[in-house]
């Protein structure tokens, strides 16, 4: 059993049961997102979207937009007000904004397709929204996301993610947010780099201004955490070049784990300090490949099982990055 220091939840590495990357079960075995409508995301069909927030262009055409979502999850600029319907029920208006990211206008590219510019403009373009969304009165923080293929989540063919200003800091932060206030060595990702570094076996790549790690508390196979190494509290308090190096290691990444296991669905979650934040925290990036079922052991009871320990993880993977070179 492993400690998750940024959660403070266990998770178990079960090594007798690991799995080779050709075990799991191709993408092609499930069933692919309905893709026989018109696109909404593709050029030329702009009108069948709200009218963009924020766009991104290259030669006099749009190379990213922003977008509200038709159907939002959170709406409305009324603040954070609990109230209670009862002696046990308690609820909060959804307020907040939900906008998607269309981060290329190419319906069959994906993150790691993009070039060492477009890469480095995916993260500046985060930046943007982040500024923005941080200066509006009641957003506490804003989660930024990607959504891979159908069994990721996702419901739209064409590449893009999604961010979420939220009126209150989600539980995981929450959690986040503790784990740095508590870890006594200075900073915990920090710290983490550092000491993955010194040992190597669990990186996947590393330059002087980002590191790619299978984390020692993986809960799920083939988990990474990109770290960049400059320490900064927010996303938008990073430079632009460090960005440009978390956006070319997230395409780095994503690459890999094609390469390793070939079009896997995952997840992508940006993590950052919570918008008003002046305490002890790292932001970096998560990716959680969809490779396995969460079964009742794991809903039960938190603790979560994974089968391929990040040592062979991070092996397999830096065999695919030796492959991509």
């Amino acid at each position: 059993m492993r400690l998750n220091q940024l959660t403070g939840r266990w998770v178990t590495i079960v090594a007798e049961r690991a799995q080779r990357p050709t075990d799991f079960r191709p993408r092609s075995d499930f069933q692919p997102i309905d893709d026989s409508r018109a696109c909404p995301f593709c050029p030329g069909n702009e009108e069948a979207t709200p009218p963009a927030l924020e766009t991104f262009d290259a030669d006099g055409n749009w190379q990213m937009r922003v977008v509200p979502n038709l159907y939002p999850a959170f709406q409305g600029d009324g603040g954070f007000a609990v109230h209670h319907e009862g002696p046990v029920h308690v609820m909060a208006e959804g307020t907040g904004l939900h906008e998607v990211f269309v981060y290329t206008p190419d319906h069959f590219s994906s993150l790691d397709a993009l070039d060492d510019d477009h890469a480095a403009d995916f993260m500046r373009a985060l930046k943007s929204r982040f500024v923005q969304h941080a200066d509006m009165p009641n957003i506490r923080y804003t989660q930024a996301i990607v959504n891979h293929g159908r069994e990721a989540g996702a419901s739209i063919a064409h590449p893009h993610g999604q961010l979420l200003a939220l009126p209150f800091v989600p539980g995981e932060v929450l959690d986040e947010e503790r784990a740095f206030a508590r870890f006594a060595g200075g900073c915990l990702l920090c710290t983490t780099v550092e000491a993955e570094l010194a040992t190597g076996e669990r990186v996947v790549a590393a330059t002087d201004d980002v590191a790619i790690i299978a984390p020692y508390w993986s809960g799920v196979p083939y988990e990474l955490l990109i770290v960049p190494r400059q320490h900064e509290l927010h996303l938008q308090d990073s430079s632009d070049d460090t960005l440009a190096a978390v956006g070319r290691a997230l395409r780095d990444a994503t690459a890999f784990l094609n390469r390793a296991l070939g079009d896997v669905a995952y997840n992508v979650g940006i993590h950052t300090a919570p918008h008003s934040h002046t305490g002890e925290y790292h932001w970096h990036v998560h990716i959680w490949p969809n490779l396995v079922t969460t079964a009742g052991f794991e809903r039960g009871t938190g603790v979560m099982i994974n089968i391929v320990p990040p040592e062979q993880a991070a092996a397999v993977l830096r065999d695919a990055a030796a492959l991509t070179s």
